[in-house]
């Protein structure tokens, strides 16, 4: 990792720890450490932040939203064995959100520390093929799931570079099955000393060049409209589906925390207590009030290597019809998710 420059603190502190964050801004990536010795929360970012009265205060100004957003995309970091719960039957919560979308919600600790859960979508299409997004452990309740929408599998979908480690596991119970994907993910699961992660081959790449050519299968293009938004830095696939309404599905383009569901299953004394970090992760990845937090962090830290094609991407999703998104971190929005992701993406729309 290139040596960082350290910026001012954050203007909070914490009685007898610190969490010390590094973040190379370049590839998303951080290290965390927890130190006992002193009592502030540092952040090291790519550039120093200039002193300047009325900008020490956290999301009052342009350069701490701009800190708090290098923070909050330590998010792209790759799973945790904290992803496959040890006991996924006992804590997966199966329902159907509508008559053909089901989702798997599952327990999922960021860093082990952060509690973010993870989803998986099945939808049926019209023509009764099934689709899976972003998948989940297979378990017996969730074959069951696939069984009772019909059991045809044809397409599995890894949302993005990160959500794909159960892909392999499905694709061995569907070998029919097509894998869809973003750029970069094939030659990242390669690279990959992962037990779950096979040599499965991807039917079809999305590519920034030429992504508005792409069709999936005339099923498949019948009931879903999609966009690559290849300005996330983790490449995010998302995909509405035409009927019941109207439902958006994606993976880490939108969080919606805290993750009451994914966690509802878990028993009391053994739910995650959000530390520090935890907290501030979650303030900044909710949707209610103002949704300030979220807003900076999209604008500031997510969008900002590509602002134009993500203000592009942002209005293409804005113009289909939809009533509800499935994210696969934090809980379903329902009737009311084109009105969210308005408030949500206000700046990238009007930009």
């Amino acid at each position: 990792m290139q040596n960082l420059l350290l910026a001012r603190p954050l203007q909070r502190h914490f009685p007898g720890k610190s969490i010390v964050i590094v973040l190379d801004s370049s590839k998303h990536l951080a290290h965390t450490r927890t130190l006992t010795t002193t009592t502030t929360i540092t952040t090291t970012i790519h550039r120093p932040i200039p002193a300047a009265s009325g900008r020490s205060r956290v999301l009052r100004s342009k350069v701490s939203g701009r800190l708090l957003g290098a923070v909050a995309a330590v998010s792209a970091v790759t799973m945790s064995d904290k992803l496959c719960p040890a006991n996924p039957s006992e804590v997966m919560v199966i329902r159907n959100v509508t008559p053909n979308v089901v989702t798997f919600s599952v327990p999922f600790l960021r860093f082990g520390r952060i509690p973010i859960g993870g989803r998986g979508t099945l939808v049926r299409l019209t023509s009764g093929s099934l689709a899976i997004f972003s998948p989940v452990a297979l378990t017996p309740e969730a074959k069951e799931a696939v069984s009772a929408l019909g059991g045809a599998v044809k397409y599995i979908v890894a949302l993005d570079r990160e959500h794909h480690l159960f892909v392999s596991e499905w694709k061995a119970a569907y070998p029919d099955a097509a894998v869809i994907g973003p750029e970069g993910l094939p030659e990242k699961r390669l690279g990959q000393d992962d037990a779950r992660v096979g040599p499965d081959t991807f039917d079809l790449v999305f590519t920034k060049a030429g992504k508005r050519d792409v069709r999936v299968g005339p099923d498949f293009d019948a009931d879903f409209a999609y966009e690559y938004v290849d300005a996330h830095p983790n490449g995010e696939l998302v995909f509405c589906f035409r009927r019941d309404g109207g439902v958006l599905i994606q993976a880490d383009y939108l969080f919606n925390l805290p993750a009451r569901e994914q966690y509802s299953r878990v028993p009391e004394a053994q739910r995650p207590r959000p530390g520090v970090l935890a907290r501030l992760f979650l303030g900044l990845n909710s949707i209610e009030g103002e949704a300030k937090g979220i807003k900076r962090l999209l604008w500031y830290a997510f969008s900002r290597a590509d602002r134009p094609s993500w203000n592009d991407s942002a209005k293409r999703i804005h113009a289909w019809t939809f009533q509800t998104i499935v994210p696969c971190h934090g809980d379903v929005i329902e009737g009311n998710g084109k009105e969210v992701f308005e408030k949500v993406f206000e700046w990238h729309l009007k930009a």
